[in-house]
């Protein structure tokens, strides 16, 4: 396997977990809810035009504002990007998205954009590029890992809406 290769060559140290498929947040948490490491999900953004490509790792509980990170980010309507993109600059399919992605882009023409909650957190959980096994990463070795990929993460709080479950307790 691909990521195995990279990992043991670098000699980035890692945990396994192997889990039933997940595609979502919701069904990766029904699946394996206490393994360790800080949950998160990965959307792949591109601005209008195509031009520019980011992956965004945040949390898993809130909706990503996409008005207010495009201003943030100085890139014109984000939106998400096609499974056919992700394929193409990621070399990965929709649902196995994580950090880990970005050894495929060798070219660096992603953007790598991560929640300051998640980039403090002391590990996370990221999929190894397939959505059967997840890898507890510690945050020393995710920096390792970033700077032998060559990809500088912009740190910030993602602007976030409120998730609808707690809009909907108050009314």
């Amino acid at each position: 396997m691909f990521v195995d290769q990279f990992l043991d060559t670098h000699q980035l140290h890692v945990s396994r977990f192997k889990h039933e498929a997940a595609n979502t947040c919701a069904e990766f948490k029904a699946l394996v809810p206490n393994m360790g490491g800080t949950q998160n999900k990965n959307l792949f953004l591109q601005d209008k035009k195509g031009r520019r490509h980011f992956l965004v790792v945040t949390q898993p509980e809130y909706e990503v504002d996409l008005v207010k990170l495009s201003e943030k980010l100085e890139a014109k309507k984000l939106g998400f990007a096609s499974a056919g993109r992700l394929k193409h600059f990621l070399d990965v399919e929709p649902g196995a998205v994580s950090v880990l992605a970005l050894m495929r882009d060798t070219q660096r023409k992603v953007e790598l954009i991560i929640d300051k909650h998640i980039w403090h957190a002391s590990a996370i959980q990221a999929h190894p590029l397939v959505n059967t096994e997840t890898l507890i990463i510690e945050n020393k070795e995710l920096q390792r890992f970033l700077k032998i990929t060559g990809h500088a993460p912009t740190i910030m709080s993602v602007p976030m809406i409120k998730p609808t479950f707690l809009a909907n307790a108050r009314a």
